[in-house]
């Protein structure tokens, strides 16, 4: 079920005034949304609901055992369980064809035939996200950051809650659990803030990112050997700010909803495009997965506690995971190095600064600051390749294109002029919300509660209009 269906028009509707009907009696309330996120999840396929159930109940216990033990040998092997189990599953559905055909290609290195079949089994919508929220859970309880939770009912909603379970934002359990506790009710500011967080989120994804990709980044990234360098940059540019749009406003549309059941999810985007260092990009882009890789491969490595070599190869191996986690491909594991070397260089580059004691990045110029943001946006866009294409082949096709004035066809594609506008607009669009984005959400919140409800019917019928169809979003593939 997507959140830009009609599907989810009147599913959503359906569990909102369920919710309010029930927001009285907490245990009834979140049996019904625990049944609603369970229906949510089974529309893609309702036999993983299975590895939810499975996730669900071995974290449960793993974590209601850590809590009644103080030996630490028993307290490894309890958390070994859950670490095994959760990442089991992802590298069976996830990582095992890749597995098993590199196994193949290093077999036929040395000269025998490598024939093992690959499985092909379909991926779990999500098993990304909900793995690593549960994962979340046990280590917690086993670092001692967290009690394990008394209520297997809270515990169950933590993990399926339909929102964001099946493309983040990765919630821990210190964030949500507390909250189901409290059984909160939507406040006139939940419903202010959800409203606005559900109509930015479908504009960033039905009006920049699908219009983005349809007219821009899928026809050239499907045949690049047709493009030269304008419809190349053009499609380049296009997917930058459609993955942009897809996820983040994902990501919107979930905090929105979760705002209008009165709960309260975390951040996940910041505007990343004007950030001013590739370190600074990495903290405003996809925050819960990379808070949740700090925590719990980052510093458990040792951090930047170990010296500036160690430092480094901390960074590398946390960003190698990061790059492993969006995907099975040596074009992942590859973009992941390449991100992490970015990090790096960023890290020393501030370094550098402090030396010279230019702490202060707010003193700097506005030539400064806006040429440290083209710096950083091309740094990052020239990795992208890497994150869609299935080949380093695909990569050496898209580098061919961007080196070439016409199509060696000669016919090259005509690049549509409502694409272009529409990227330029998106631009527009990214640099106004850096200075005027918490201006434009106040006014929201200060409009009659009236007003707000004729605006959101009248642009979600907007967004309806404009939909080029209910595309699915990018990240349901991780």
């Amino acid at each position: 079920m997507l959140f830009n269906s009609l599907v989810f028009l009147v599913f959503f509707p359906i569990v909102f005034l369920g919710n309010l009907a029930l927001a009285r009696t907490a245990g009834l309330r979140k049996i019904f949304l625990l049944a609603a996120s369970y229906f949510f999840y089974a529309q893609w396929d309702y036999r993983f609901l299975l590895l939810i159930w499975l996730s669900t109940a071995v974290d449960w216990f793993v974590g209601g055992a850590l809590g009644k033990t103080e030996e630490q040998s028993k307290r490894r092997v309890l958390l070994a369980i859950s670490l095994i189990v959760n990442l089991g599953m992802l590298a069976t559905f996830k990582y095992m064809d890749f597995f098993i055909e590199s196994a193949n290609v290093l077999i036929n290195s040395i000269g025998l035939q490598g024939n093992i079949h690959t499985l092909r089994w379909i991926l779990p919508v999500g098993i990304s996200f909900y793995t690593f929220q549960t994962m979340s859970y046990t280590l917690d309880i086993y670092f001692r950051k967290l009690t394990p939770q008394k209520s297997a009912l809270d515990f169950a909603l933590f993990v399926a809650f339909f929102p964001q379970l099946v493309a983040g934002p990765i919630v821990r359990a210190r964030d949500l659990l507390p909250q189901l506790e409290k059984n909160p009710l939507p406040s006139r500011a939940d419903l202010s803030a959800g409203t606005y967080d559900i109509l930015s989120g479908l504009m960033k994804k039905v009006l920049i990112a699908d219009i983005l990709g349809a007219q821009l980044a899928t026809p050239f990234y499907e045949n690049p050997e047709q493009y030269g360098v304008f419809g190349a940059t053009a499609g380049i540019y296009a997917f930058a700010f459609q993955i942009f749009g897809d996820f983040a406003g994902y990501s919107q549309i979930a905090i929105g909803c979760s705002r209008l059941l009165g709960y309260e999810l975390p951040k996940n985007f910041d505007n990343p495009f004007m950030s001013r260092t590739n370190l600074e990009i990495w903290r405003r882009w996809h925050i819960t997965l990379l808070t949740w890789m700090r925590d719990y491969i980052y510093i458990p490595l040792g951090g930047s506690r170990g010296g500036e070599k160690k430092t480094y190869r901390n960074i590398m191996l946390t960003n190698l995971c990061a790059g492993v986690w969006h995907g099975a491909g040596i074009n992942f594991v590859i973009w992941g190095i390449v991100n992490g070397i970015t990090i790096c260089c960023s890290r020393f580059y501030q370094r550098g600064r402090k030396q010279r004691g230019k702490v202060n990045l707010s003193s700097d110029s506005q030539f400064k600051i806006w040429s440290q943001r083209a710096i950083t946006f091309h740094i990052w866009i020239l990795a992208m390749p890497l994150f869609r294409t299935d080949s380093l082949a695909d990569v050496a096709e898209v580098g061919r294109a961007l080196m070439r004035f016409s199509s060696p066809l000669g016919n090259t594609p005509d690049v549509p002029l409502r694409g272009v506008l529409l990227l330029l607009l998106a631009v527009a669009m990214t640099s106004c919300s850096e200075y005027y984005g918490n201006s434009i959400r106040h006014s929201w919140s200060r409009l009659l509660p009236e007003v707000q409800g004729a605006l959101f019917l009248i642009f979600i019928g907007m967004f309806g209009l404009l939909s080029v169809e209910a595309t699915p979003f990018i990240y349901f593939q991780f």
